[in-house]
């Protein structure tokens, strides 16, 4: 089976649990997908650049969202990098519990998708 590399936008200050729960989820046997921690640590000048290089590289971008992620500028210029160069994107719902935001760069008529592994799968798969 041919796997789907996915670029994860995700708020780095706040949301990086979810990060690793969902590096987590594509290491199950049966993944339609995989994850590089392409995570971009700390802010340089080149930043922008590299995310551009490593959505490129992607085929989908999975955009976790949590409590505070219409405050995440990273996110932002992320979304509107995959926008920019054609690679689809989807919005995950972070947390169950708790009230989850957009990203000030989605569209309003994205969707913001509940985190379960089906619908990860069929997300992943282009249902959206």
């Amino acid at each position: 089976m041919t796997k789907t590399r996915v670029f994860i936008s995700f708020d780095y200050d706040n949301d990086a649990t979810l990060k690793n729960f969902l590096v987590g989820q594509s290491k199950l046997e049966d993944s339609p997908f995989y994850i590089s921690d392409w995570s971009i640590k700390v802010a340089s000048p080149g930043w922008k650049a590299e995310a551009r290089r490593r959505i490129r590289a992607s085929d989908v971008v999975a955009v976790i969202c949590g409590q505070f992620t219409d405050a995440a500028i990273g996110v932002d210029i992320e979304v509107e990098i995959a926008r920019e160069e054609g690679i689809p994107y989807f919005l995950l719902k972070g947390y169950a519990s708790v009230p989850c935001v957009k990203p000030k760069a989605a569209k309003s008529a994205d969707k913001l998708y509940k985190w379960t592994w089906e619908n990860l799968k069929l997300l992943i798969g282009g249902a959206r």
